[in-house]
This record gives C-alpha cells, structure tokens and sequence, in this order.
C-alpha cells in the first residue's frame, strides 16, 4: 500500500495542531496520530489499536506510515502488520532504557505545598 506519510521539517515552535500539514499523520484522511519526532512514532505505536472509525485499509496505510516514520527517526517497529499491534506493542524503546526512564521518575521532587498566609486585617480582628 502507498503510504502519505512526508518528513516535517518545520523550523521553530508550532502554534496548533491545525498548523501540521495531512502528511504527517498516520491516519491523515482523520489526521490522527502525529508523527514528527521519535516519541510520536512510539506513541502512534503504542495507540494504533485506540482509533475509531477507520476500515482494515485505512490502518493498512496508517501501519506503512508508521513503518516509515519510524525508518526515518530509528524507532525499531518490530510488527509486520497492524493486527499484531494491540495491548503490548513495541515501542522501540530496551528493558535497560524504559529502567533508566522509570529511575528518572521516581526521584523526581514533588515541589512543597505552599500554605497562604491570613491577611494581616484578619489577623486584626
């Protein structure tokens, strides 16, 4: 199947998702899932089976746009079709690497929780 999918190289910050031309979906026709960096093909991957409304060819195509995608950032896709996608889809991502990232979290600081003061005209009466 022909995919859509093109490389968006757009220089700066995006102001919308209205901004992102139709090719950068995986499914462009509902322009749902995009992919313009690694971690979107991860999560285009990871939500494949979550879209609604679409027929056995669309997510054909959807599927070949991700391949591509993924061949373009270096995201390892694994499957070699859309019906092996469902509740533990590749994302490209090794056991040693989803360890660091979940180290990372868990040392993160929850910041203090700031108590307000009373006024001082409460305080006065």
């Amino acid at each position: 199947m022909a995919t859509t999918w093109k490389p968006f190289e757009k220089q700066g910050r995006l102001g919308k998702r209205s901004d992102l031309p139709d090719s950068v979906f995986a499914f462009p026709k509902e322009r749902k899932e995009p992919m313009t960096n690694a971690s979107h093909v991860r999560n285009a991957v990871a939500r494949f089976d979550q879209v609604d409304g679409v027929s056995d060819a669309e997510r054909t195509r959807a599927f070949a746009n991700i391949k591509l995608a993924a061949k373009h950032f270096g995201v390892e896709v694994t499957e070699k079709s859309w019906k092996e996608l469902g509740s533990a889809p590749s994302t490209g991502l090794t056991q040693a690497t989803r360890k660091k990232a979940a180290a990372r979290g868990a040392t993160r600081r929850r910041r203090p929780r700031t108590v307000k003061k009373a006024s001082s005209k409460a305080r006065a009466d």
